[in-house]
């Protein structure tokens, strides 16, 4: 728990200046990753790092910042689908390098082979 607050406090330093929490953070990479495409709020509750998140709150934040937009579904009018904006892209764009530098930093007391390690056990503890 004390190293999960550690990282996490280490991340939100990053986003802070940009306004936004790690919860909109996730967010708004699953949205990049469908490169396009946009996507339903229970798939994007599935792919949650934190499943506790308030979906819809988390999404209607980012909305009102213009990084993302919600659609009705063509084909099923009860169907809210969201897409990442351009502002969305060009924001991730900016904040990838300082997260990439800031996980660097976290992990700088370890080799490639004990980073491995680490992920092969933090995956074991998961299954």
């Amino acid at each position: 728990m004390h190293s999960n607050s550690w990282i996490k406090d280490g991340l939100l330093t990053c986003l802070k200046p940009f306004d936004l929490s790690i919860e909109q953070f996730n967010v708004l990479r699953i949205l990049r990753g469908q490169d396009g495409s946009t996507i339903n709020l229970q798939d994007i509750q599935e792919r949650m790092v934190n499943k506790m998140s308030n979906t819809t709150r988390l999404v209607d934040k980012l909305i009102s910042k213009d990084l993302v937009e919600r659609s009705i579904c063509e084909n099923n009018r009860r169907k809210v689908d969201i897409g990442i904006t351009s502002k969305g892209l060009k924001l991730l764009k900016e904040i990838d390098p300082l997260i990439d530098a800031k996980e660097s930093e976290l992990t700088s007391q370890l080799n490639n082979k004990e980073l491995e390690i680490l992920n092969t056990l933090l995956l074991k503890l998961k299954n």
